[in-house]
């Protein structure tokens, strides 16, 4: 008879010993290798939540709630709409949408996000280097001799690296092996240990000056991406306002040439009768037929040129250049009025503003004190090296999982020290790091005059394009009052047809002078806002700050009327008000 009965319990305690060390070097292995399965996907989503947190903040530090950034548009963009078979409707479109439009489909201003995105990107991985890194890794492999000596492994490391403000490094690993004779038929021998080392600079890279410098320049690089991308903004605004009042200046240009054409018909057929019944000559009547083909014909050149530059207006919208985009007219009829700001501008004080304001400049005085700081990393190469560095190493006992016996723990503790002869790559490095200093402080001064120049340059264009656009509309007066004038002389015999012709075509070209003059005191006076950074656009639009209206103004309080955005716009788009008003302070 054969009795079963239960296990020595000396081999379940072998089966522990054995057993359980080989499962945890295995969940080890195991766990290491799930770590790494994340999926591009889910990479891609980490990268925006981390960027899009950076962007949000620092955009709001600098100019205050701006909403949101976000690389791409949550919906479809108008271009891929129109593209799908989407039509735009008869609804007029003014400043205000036109500039929603364009940041939403124009190529440039996607790729400012990008820029934008990716200065953020940068942040991010120098936040990252400087946090606890870890590190992982594991090996498997069967090897043997012949058909003996087969031996099995496998092994996995988790490491821990961590730099301190004061550029101490402090490395600590935990590795675990696996070993097995397979041909001898015994089990599997486990093996951990623990090691750790701190390495702490005493000259050479030692303190927070150079440690933190990486991190020290990325923070400042998105301080200027940021302040680059909303000048890019406020610039880009001008730039669609300037195209969209061209072509409205085209759109009147040629009403004028449609009304100095009716007219000229007009002036025939009177012109034919007259001479029919005697009391004109057919020189006259001729005359008038010879200036309505030339209007005829300057008529269809001026259709051509509205259509050449509404192709461009598509283009530059990143829209489809087949596209057809209703315009609100009445934006055109928006940009007169008086401004007395213009006309009581102080100089001095204007130039003043653009100094302290300008988000250009500003970026060039902080690289300034960067290249300082690379002046003084470029003095701390050229120290010696010393080092003061402490290790343990731990070693597991055999077959027990991570348990360490203290007492054949290994440590040690000394200095190392580092002092080439041979200075020469260090002392060119610092002689180059001086002369950029020399040379950035030239930079800045440059541009600053550079300001000087065109600050003052932009108040007097203005004030001279303010007092042209006051003197056109006089003449287009005058110029009306002429044409009735001489038709009125001609019904009674006392002017010629060429008198009349002659006050038509000045009437023509007055007109256009007046569109083209409105056009140049506007876009002059975005302009002189743009240069001395007194535009703003946010969510609800552009607008002008109202302190720095009031130091342009030489005290003197100036209001300003927000444009509301338009509904569906991706990004705050600017309106060009006559009276712009109320700015969200930054």
């Amino acid at each position: 008879m054969i009795e079963i009965t239960s296990p020595p319990v000396d081999l379940r305690r072998q089966f522990r010993a054995r057993a359980i060390p080989v499962f945890s070097g295995l969940g080890l292995f195991a766990t290491l290798l799930l770590a790494g399965c994340q999926s591009p996907e889910s990479l891609v989503a980490d990268a925006d939540e981390e960027a899009y947190q950076i962007l949000d903040e620092r955009r709001a530090e600098l100019f205050g709630d701006q909403g949101k950034f976000r690389l791409e548009p949550e919906k479809a963009t108008l271009r891929q709409r129109i593209l799908g078979g989407e039509t735009l409707g008869e609804t007029p479109v003014g400043l205000v949408e036109l500039l929603g439009i364009a940041s939403e489909n124009s190529r440039t201003y996607q790729t400012e996000r990008e820029s934008l995105y990716l200065a953020a990107l940068d942040l991010s991985l120098e936040r990252w280097r400087l946090s606890w890194l870890v590190s992982a890794g594991g090996a498997a492999d069967l090897s043997g001799t012949g058909n003996s000596n087969t031996t099995a492994s496998a092994s996995a490391d988790l490491g821990l690296t961590h730099v301190l403000g004061s550029g101490a490094r402090i490395v600590t690993s935990i590795g675990t092996s696996l070993l097995r004779f397979v041909s001898t038929g015994d089990g599997w021998t486990l093996s951990n240990d623990l090691s750790l080392t701190i390495t702490q600079p005493l000259l050479r890279g030692a303190g927070r000056r150079v440690t933190l410098e990486p991190l020290t320049q990325a923070e400042r690089s998105m301080v200027y991406q940021v302040r680059s991308f909303e000048r890019f903004r406020r610039e880009y605004s001008v730039d669609v306002a300037s195209r969209l009042y061209s072509l409205l200046q085209t759109m009147d240009e040629l009403d004028n040439q449609r009304r100095n054409y009716d007219n000229l018909v007009s002036l025939r057929q009177r012109n034919e009768a007259m001479a029919a019944a005697g009391r004109l000559s057919r020189i006259e009547a001729d005359q008038a037929m010879q200036d309505e083909l030339r209007s005829e014909n300057q008529l269809i050149a001026q259709e051509a040129l509205l259509e050449s530059r509404t192709d461009n207006l598509m283009l530059f919208l990143g829209l489809p250049i087949t596209a057809s985009l209703p315009l609100d007219r009445s934006e055109f009829e928006r940009l007169s009025g008086d401004d007395q700001l213009i006309i009581s501008l102080d100089l001095d004080r204007a130039v003043d503003l653009a100094l302290a304001q300008r988000l250009d400049f500003l970026t060039s005085l902080d690289q300034l004190e960067d290249t300082l700081r690379r002046e003084l990393l470029a003095e701390d190469a050229t120290r010696a090296g010393l080092d003061l560095q402490a290790s343990l190493l731990a070693p597991s006992a055999t077959d027990q999982a991570l348990k360490y016996d203290w007492r054949t723990t290994g440590w040690s503790l000394g200095f190392s020290f580092d002092m080439p002869w041979d200075r020469l790559p260090e002392r060119n490095a610092l002689r180059s790091a001086q002369i950029s200093v020399d040379a950035r402080r030239r930079a800045v001064e440059a541009e600053a005059d550079g300001i000087v120049v065109a600050v003052r340059n932009a108040v007097r264009q203005t004030r001279n394009a303010y007092q042209t656009w006051n003197l056109q509309a006089g003449a287009v007066v005058l110029a009306e009052r002429r044409v009735e004038s001489s038709d009125l002389n001609l019904e009674n015999g006392k002017a010629s047809t060429r008198d009349v012709l002659d006050a038509e075509e000045d009437l023509r070209q007055a007109l256009n002078s007046r569109s083209a003059a409105l056009v140049d005191y506007s876009l002059s006076r975005l302009e002189l806002y743009l240069d001395v950074e007194a535009l703003r656009v946010d969510e609800d639009g552009i607008g002008l700050d109202p302190e720095s209206l009031a130091k342009l103004g030489a005290g003197q309080e100036a209001e300003v009327e927000v444009v509301e955005q338009p509904e569906g716009g991706s990004e705050p788009v600017p309106d060009n008000s006559e009276a712009p008003a109320e700015q969200a302070s930054h």
